[in-house]
């Protein structure tokens, strides 16, 4: 009597442990399930899935056997890795999300959790149990939160694009495509600090076309336009790309700031400029009518350490120029001291002071 009582009891807290877990499943969202891994049997279905999916007992059925053929095709790879990874012994636990595709062909995401009982890993473990839920409103919120921070650094990598083109045209001549004055006052600060800071030479060009005036008022600033463009293009072809900067600093005037370049380098540059823009030929008619244009070409050179600015350089260089316009034109007049004041003829169209 005593025995039958003890089954009983033990019956009756069975049944009322199985309520408890059906009651904590239910409150949980989970649905649990379990497969025989010898015999391969399903010996619990996961019913509430089916029924989240619209599926009806009968149609749930041949899925329960064979779920594969409702995961989603790019999940199925992801799922048999889990589930091989745990059988042998890789993952102290199964888990993995995946889609189902609905009774009405929408794919909805879930998560599997599991884990092999009586002894993970052992031949005596062959019951593998585990839970499944619906994770998709948070998969879709965790989607709707990707795509944002795609659109938004896609947006921010078109703002630095914006903000670097911006840089660049503040920093750019719009007619010739060359350095503006603000960048090169930027550029000359800096590469006179480098001059000084390891004494090397820094030199400096101001070129300007001579009777420009002459040019727009003969054949019209459409001209004039190309006039400027062509000088700036054999500007920017006799100097050093990535090392020596071109700029345009006035409507007919340019300069160039030469690093590493003493001054007999600078006025051999210069002398070229002028000689090369003077036999340039450039179009000035529709009928292919062509005129020439004449520079004058001031020089000035930092040697190592006597100017204390940037701007005592440019100013150097102007007073060089105007002194080879007021020579006459067409000419390259170079200050070797830039505190010198005074000036001497040599031969050619070069002069040095």
């Amino acid at each position: 009597m005593s025995d039958e009582l003890d089954t009983n009891n033990v019956g009756e807290e069975q049944d009322i442990n199985k309520e408890r877990l059906e009651l904590a499943l239910e409150a949980a969202g989970l649905d649990l399930w379990e497969n025989d891994l010898v015999t391969g049997d399903v010996t619990r279905r996961a019913h509430k899935i089916f029924a989240e999916l619209g599926y009806g007992e009968h149609e749930a059925t041949p899925y329960v056997y064979d779920m594969f053929r409702i995961v989603h095709p790019e999940d199925i790879p992801v799922v048999k890795v889990a589930v091989a990874d745990h059988l042998t012994g890789v993952t102290p636990q199964y888990r993995c999300e995946f889609r189902l595709r609905s009774k009405s062909g929408a794919w909805v995401w879930f998560a599997n959790y599991g884990r092999i009982m009586d002894g993970v890993g052992s031949p005596h473990g062959k019951r593998f149990i585990g839970v499944t839920f619906n994770i998709d409103d948070r998969k879709r919120h965790e989607d709707e939160i990707e795509q944002i921070n795609r659109k938004l650094a896609e947006q921010n990598a078109q703002l630095e694009q914006m903000n670097a083109t911006l840089q660049e045209l503040a920093a750019t001549d719009s007619l010739t495509g060359l350095s503006n004055r603000r960048r090169l006052m930027e550029v000359g600060e800096n590469e006179c600090k480098r001059a000084k800071r390891f004494n090397h030479p820094l030199s400096l060009l101001i070129l300007d076309i001579d009777l420009f005036k002459r040019i727009n008022d003969t054949w019209g600033h459409p001209v004039g336009d190309r006039v400027i463009c062509a000088v700036a293009e054999i500007c920017r072809r006799g100097t050093r790309s990535g090392v020596d900067v071109v700029a345009r600093i006035g409507g007919e005037e340019f300069a160039i700031v030469l690093p590493q370049t003493d001054h007999t380098s600078a006025a051999s540059l210069a002398e070229w400029l002028r000689a090369t823009i003077e036999a340039e030929q450039i179009t000035v008619s529709e009928g292919g009518n062509t005129d020439t244009c004449t520079v004058s070409i001031g020089v000035a050179t930092l040697d190592g350490g006597g100017c204390p600015s940037f701007d005592q350089l440019l100013n150097s260089a102007d007073n060089a120029l105007y002194r080879a316009k007021q020579g006459g034109r067409n000419r390259v007049l170079g200050l070797m001291d830039m505190h010198d004041t005074s000036a001497r003829i040599s031969s050619g169209n070069t002069e040095l002071a």
